[in-house]
């Protein structure tokens, strides 16, 4: 298996592992950090009862949903941390259930309401509003992705965690928060976020009004990466595609004293490899990263790559700003082990041919998604899911807006629309990497995108 979604760093930890750039508590546990208890709710309620009809009141009244904290937002706006109960087999949701966080940012009862998700665990910034957000001027709600963050099962049965039961984690909760909208409903999200967006609609269709997907890759075969090597074989200039190898090249010839500094590092903050197996192989699967990691997150012209004649010190400065060393190491991994066991049994996992680098490796098979999983969870491959989400884009998918950035590795293997799709769009932001948005698109497409959002938001 073969992938290019190791993502960016702390609010991509949100958006999964790169530069590569984030348990549940058991229901009868007691209460999620931070929630409100009937005792304090009690002292509360003597000094400030909300009026009847306030939005807190009335999201506290949906069956299954708490009000952990209440924080301050900007002025015509009001923000909550919630957790909501969710099955954790939604077809057969007598076996147990786990809290789902979530954030809700108010502005009224009748604005639109845009469901975003990073696709993994939670943003909590009062201040985070998405694009289609801002665009429409409407509320908001932040989810957690299943097994992500805080809204873990406990035990954690990793076979419950799918596309299907994700998407169901959605549609369930916007049954239960529709009734206090009234606008419309738009969904979106970034990267792996954007996929999850992608099968929420594959299976509830008709849960929202549009769905703004962006930078998301889809490996319909992952069998067959050849659209990667080929990407890469093209993208920027020939001039910046050989220095990119070069660097490659140069930090393996070097490496017995950078994987000396690497664990000198590592040592000192408490850092260790038991998941990938030694520093040495965490080491050269970053370089191995390191091409595709530029291309997500660099800039078309390639300023900054070292020449191969730069000190040590500076190679590996550049190796760990573009493909992140800490990101190799058991304590972003584990956090992270949901994203790597959905690659390996759904997703799937890209990897790069590197003849440039031959005679420089000593790991085969390092770039499998295996190497990122702990051996006691088992990985069973279902190459039926994707081909099932892209038979859906293409032959029934409705109301669907994918922005990609042109030097971006996701593009490679991206959503296509066929025959069925109907007020669908994809839309490519020229010169722009992974975190290509509307804004980022020629203007023509931008207007058009634009107005597209507002026509789904009803605005």
């Amino acid at each position: 298996m073969r992938t290019t979604h190791l993502l960016p760093r702390r609010l991509a930890l949100r958006e999964a592992l790169v530069v590569l750039a984030l348990l549940a508590v058991p229901p009868l546990a007691g209460p999620l950090p931070g929630t409100v208890t009937p005792a304090a709710a009690a002292t509360a309620a003597t000094s400030e009862q909300p009026p009847a009809g306030d939005i807190r009141t009335r999201v506290e009244a949906v069956p299954g949903m708490r009000v952990i904290a209440e924080r301050p937002a900007a002025p015509g706006y009001r923000f909550f941390e919630l957790a909501y109960r969710q099955p954790v087999d939604h077809r057969h949701p007598a076996n147990g259930t786990f809290d789902q966080r979530l954030t809700l940012l108010h502005r009224s009862a009748d604005s639109p309401m845009v469901l975003y998700t990073g696709g993994y665990d939670l943003i909590t910034s009062p201040d985070f509003r998405a694009e289609p957000t801002l665009l429409v001027d409407g509320n908001q709600i932040v989810t957690e992705q299943r097994f992500f963050g805080e809204s873990r099962p406990d035990p954690a049965d990793w076979s419950k965690l799918d596309i299907r039961q994700a998407a169901s984690d959605h549609h369930r909760l916007i049954q239960a928060l529709k009734p206090l909208y009234d606008g419309r409903w738009i969904s979106a999200g970034v990267s792996k976020g954007g996929m999850a967006s992608v099968y929420h609609r594959r299976f509830y269709p008709h849960d929202v009004d549009g769905t703004v997907v962006y930078s998301a890759p889809h490996n319909v075969d992952d069998r067959d990466d050849s659209a990667y090597d080929t990407f890469l074989a093209r993208v920027g200039t020939p001039a910046c595609r050989a220095a990119l190898e070069t660097v490659q090249r140069e930090l393996l010839l070097r490496r017995d004293g950078m994987v000396a500094r690497y664990e000198e590092w590592a040592a000192a903050q408490g850092r260790d490899f038991t998941v990938i197996g030694g520093a040495d192989k965490a080491f050269e699967l970053a370089v191995l990263r390191a091409v595709p990691m530029y291309w997500q997150y660099g800039a078309p012209d390639c300023a900054g790559v070292p020449a191969p004649t730069a000190s040590t010190e500076d190679l590996y400065a550049w190796l760990d700003r573009t493909s992140g060393l800490a990101n190799y190491t058991d304590e972003t991994l584990v956090p992270l082990t949901p994203y790597f066991y959905q690659l390996g049994t759904q997703l799937g996992y890209p990897q790069y041919r590197t003849p440039h680098l031959a005679g420089l490796l000593r790991h085969p098979g390092v770039q499998d998604v295996r190497t990122y999983v702990s051996r006691d969870i088992p990985l069973r491959f279902q190459p039926h899911a994707m081909a099932d989400i892209d038979r859906w884009v293409r032959t029934e998918g409705r109301g669907l807006l994918f922005v990609y950035g042109e030097i971006d590795a996701a593009t490679a293997e991206r959503f296509r629309l066929g025959p069925g799709s109907r007020d669908a769009r994809v839309l490519v932001a020229p010169g722009t990497n992974h975190r290509a948005r509307i804004a980022s698109l020629a203007p023509e497409d931008a207007t058009r995108a634009t107005a597209t959002v507002l026509r789904w938001a009803g605005r």
